[in-house]
């Protein structure tokens, strides 16, 4: 096997994409919509629903899109150090409620959120011979009241998560239409629903709807391409207005490449892992 084919799973999952993970032993077993799956050493993929599915992208010209990003002492040092770090193709729906989650939270928090979501709402397993709860559909956290939803600690998200839900259900948000979209036109679509702004909208569109030119931008991306490249990107602003982070998003994708997604991916671990943030 290649060496870029490797799959480092520890990187992978503790790098800020997914949430419902845990380790056990030598495996890790994770959430993914209506599905559970349980990951060995050796990167093998095993599914309580007996689908296969392409978790790890690896369809994707690996070889190609990291030679693509590496154009820069940063990036290729980023992507040396973690050479193993994948992008994950998640359950959009999960994804979507994920990431409306994660807005002004912490790691830890969202991970405990969303199982308790998981827990209030979805469909309890077993698995391998362990407990699991299979993340909610649509049609059930969209007929959830407000107290319920805001039991599982999410606070004043509970409103957007029952709407996005609604959305869901009723098909006004499609996310095979969504995948098949181009990126502007996708994004457009999503960020229309309450609850995701630009940074939410471009992690769903990166880690579930295959827009890998998505870069999501927050405060402390923001400061890592401060630090790293002061001369190519400036914000205007103090604040990151919608057309900032439009504006900005073009010098990424036009320095970068069509996989800046990629980028994104090693350049926030690296800096995370720097500063020793923690993950799950």
């Amino acid at each position: 096997m290649p060496e870029y084919c490797k799959i480092d799973l520890e990187t992978t999952i503790n790098s800020g994409q997914v949430f419902l993970w845990k380790k056990y032993q030598s495996n890790w077993y994770g959430i993914n919509g209506q599905d559970i799956l349980k990951i060995n050493d050796s990167g093998e993929i095993k599914s309580y629903s007996n689908q296969k599915i392409d978790y790890f992208r690896e369809k994707d010209d690996l070889e190609k899109i990291l030679r693509s990003i590496s154009i820069d002492p940063t990036t290729k040092k980023a992507v040396k150090k973690f050479f193993g770090l994948r992008l994950l193709r998640q359950d959009p729906f999960q994804c979507f409620i994920s990431f409306i989650v994660s807005s002004n939270s912490s790691i830890q928090k969202i991970k405990k959120c969303l199982e308790n979501i998981c827990k209030s709402f979805g469909k309890k397993v077993i698995f391998d011979g362990r407990e699991f709860f299979l993340f909610p559909e649509s049609k059930t956290l969209a007929a959830a009241t407000f107290q319920e939803v805001r039991s599982c600690g999410v606070g004043y998200r509970s409103n957007f998560i029952i709407k996005a839900s609604e959305m869901v259900y009723s098909n006004k948000i499609n996310f095979q239409y969504l995948q098949n979209c181009e990126y502007i036109k996708a994004k457009d679509l999503i960020s229309k629903v309450p609850g995701i702004g630009d940074k939410v909208a471009d992690c769903i569109l990166l880690f579930s709807l295959d827009k890998l030119e998505a870069f999501p931008l927050d405060r402390w991306m923001i400061r890592v391409l401060g630090k790293y490249y002061p001369n190519t990107f400036t914000l205007l602003t103090k604040n990151i207005t919608h057309k900032q982070y439009e504006l900005l998003h073009e010098k990424i994708v036009n320095h970068f490449g069509p996989f800046a997604g990629y980028t994104q991916q090693f350049l926030f671990k690296m800096e995370r892992e720097n500063y020793k943030k923690k993950w799950l």
